[in-house]
């Protein structure tokens, strides 16, 4: 980032706005008074007194609504923070040493917004001749669309899958090394008994089958001895590049191999997991023990309560204790008195089998849970929530495709599948080859991606939507990852997420772009980014924090509360972007979304 982000810059960029309050008397005076002027600003734009092209009217009208929000005195006190205060200050030259370079970024690109002085960058080469119709005009914007399309494709080959056929060379010499190195036979690899007996679950064994960095193997050596989950399956440990340096497989390791800073928020909560990283608050919606329920016709039900490979951003991390830990799966009583629970709500039309991964389950025990769900009249969809597509492919035998396939009765009973590939360098031929396998069986297959910084680049996810549809998977949710304090490094902005939508996702055919862009809300459930309805921006706090409220999906059909979240400040999420060889220049739309 070559630009500074000063208080002196800021009062350079910001003179006109902060010349309306430096004369005001009282905080609320200036408060009216920046209220007016971003208002005029959005009037004069609307009603045509100043000139410019519809892309900047949408930008003032957002960033409008934006700033207008953050000026409220509502803000100031849901928030404990003051815009308007940190304006009004600045305007009359009084120090504000608690003012962060990302919040002078941040504000300073609002105001920039709200006046219509942003910068754009067009995709194409071309603009439409207005004298030109009908067949010369359509012709015309074709080439327009070959140009964009020709930037997408550049971006889209820098990011491999795993099906790229020099992937598959080098997977294939990283199966034999790792299968070498734990002496196993082709028919003991191919067996997913073995994979399991043969989790990595320390240092030793990691450093051995993985080239790790000091850094990696050091934090993996201290999750262990702090008594956190940490397990990576022989498969997916050659996923992992003998080069990491060049970055393929950075979305992979981040899977696995935990960060120095969420070892040690992990270890310094370990005697109150329960409650320090319950995000989503199940407690408070587990209406009886191993079921969740947040929505009127669908629950979770958590049999299992652990995973063949564990993954450091997981939602339950405070649940799960070790990789296919002896004993997790719940005492047959307690899982009985789930299903009779499940029995007495008709509402509930959907059951999501999860935990815990309940494909690490052998065949006959997920069978009788698979039995007795389907033996609840008024449960008509059973889903599976697995990674071992990503994680144990070889979980997904033709014997177990045919027992879930048997489960399906169309017109009365539906059962699918949802898994976890978060980049497209996890798409291998054995996880293509296990997917088909399920759909042979008429069962569908839908994929949630966790929106992490690691798969955040421009049109990374994009490409992984590409790469999903070949083999038969439909994109379903993105998630913004969860606002856990143990995960900042995985966070990204909500900002982000929403660019990469409108910029990435849209230019993409609408069967590949099935996913929903979603923020979990604590207690509540999703909250759909796309509709800014959902949610209203309170602030932006001194160190460049965006703070949202969000709204529950039932604002309009019951009373409930709102559930404020923090955001990732967008110039240090530029600035990792740098760190790793992009151009922040690329994103610099990003400000501009709320």
């Amino acid at each position: 980032m070559h630009r500074e982000y000063s208080a002196d810059e800021f009062r350079r960029e910001a003179a006109a706005i902060l010349g309306l309050v430096s004369n005001c008397r009282t905080l609320n005076s200036a408060r009216q008074r920046l209220f007016e002027r971003v208002t005029d600003f959005q009037f004069d734009t609307a009603s045509g007194e100043l000139e410019h092209i519809p892309g900047d009217i949408v930008t003032v009208r957002d960033a409008a609504r934006a700033l207008r929000s953050v000026l409220k005195e509502r803000s100031d006190k849901i928030s404990r923070f003051s815009v308007t205060q940190a304006l009004w200050d600045l305007a009359r030259g009084r120090p504000r040493e608690d003012l962060t370079p990302a919040f002078y970024a941040d504000i300073g690109h609002m105001i920039m917004g709200v006046e219509g002085r942003t910068p754009h960058r067009r995709p194409g080469e071309y603009e439409l001749n207005e004298k030109l119709s009908g067949r010369n005009a359509a012709r015309q914007r074709s080439d327009e669309l070959d140009v964009i399309w020709e930037r997408v494709q550049a971006r889209l080959d820098s990011y491999p899958t795993g099906l790229d056929e020099t992937a598959v060379r080098r997977r294939r010499r990283r199966r034999h090394r790792v299968a070498e190195a734990l002496g196993a036979t082709r028919e003991q690899w191919n067996d997913w008994h073995w994979q399991v007996e043969n989790i990595i679950t320390g240092p030793e064994k990691l450093v051995e089958l993985v080239t790790v960095s000091d850094e990696e193997l050091q934090s993996a050596g201290q999750a262990v001895e702090g008594g956190l989950p940490f397990g990576i399956t022989p498969y997916y440990a050659t996923l992992m590049d003998e080069r990491p340096d060049l970055g393929r497989d950075r979305a992979v390791r981040a899977q696995v191999l935990p960060p120095a800073d969420y070892v040690a928020e992990m270890i310094a909560h370990r005697g109150e997991r329960h409650r320090a990283f319950d995000f989503m608050l199940e407690h408070d919606t587990s209406p009886v023990d191993l079921v969740t329920r947040r929505y009127p016709a669908i629950v979770i039900l958590k049999p299992f309560n652990t995973c063949p490979q564990i993954c450091v951003y997981c939602q339950r991390n405070w649940e799960i204790d070790q990789a296919m830990a002896p004993g997790a799966l719940a005492p047959a009583k307690k899982i009985e008195a789930a299903f009779k629970w499940i029995e007495e709500h008709p509402a509930v039309r959907e059951v999501l089998v999860t935990g815990g991964d309940p494909l690490g389950l052998e065949d006959d025990e997920l069978r009788k849970i698979l039995d007795r769900l389907a033996n609840i009249e008024h449960v008509d969809v059973i889903r599976l929530g697995t990674r071992t597509p990503v994680t144990m492919p070889m979980r997904i035998t033709r014997k177990l495709a045919g027992m879930l396939g048997s489960f399906r009765e169309p017109g009365r009973r539906e059962i699918c599948l949802v898994t976890h590939f978060e980049h497209p360098y996890e798409i291998t031929p054995w996880a293509a080859a296990a997917v088909d396998r399920i759909r042979r069986q008429g069962i569908s297959v839908l994929n949630q991606q966790v929106f992490t910084f690691f798969v955040s680049r421009r049109f990374e996810t994009a490409k992984l939507r590409l790469a999903l549809r070949l083999l038969g998977v439909d994109p379903y949710y993105t998630f913004m990852p969860k606002g856990k304090e143990e995960t900042a490094s995985y966070r990204v902005p909500l900002a982000r997420m929403l660019q990469e939508q409108k910029e990435e996702a849209r230019l993409l055919p609408g069967s590949r772009r099935t996913d929903e862009a979603v923020y979990n809300v604590p207690g509540l459930g999703k909250n759909y980014l796309r509709a800014t309805q959902h949610r209203d921006m309170v602030t932006v706090l001194p160190s460049g924090e965006r703070i949202f409220e969000f709204h529950p999906w039932e604002k309009k059909i019951a009373p409930s509360q709102g559930y404020l979240g923090n955001d990732v400040p967008i110039l240090g999420y530029l600035q990792r972007l740098e760190a790793i060889g992009e151009d922040p220049a690329d994103y610099e739309s990003i400000w501009y979304y709320y």
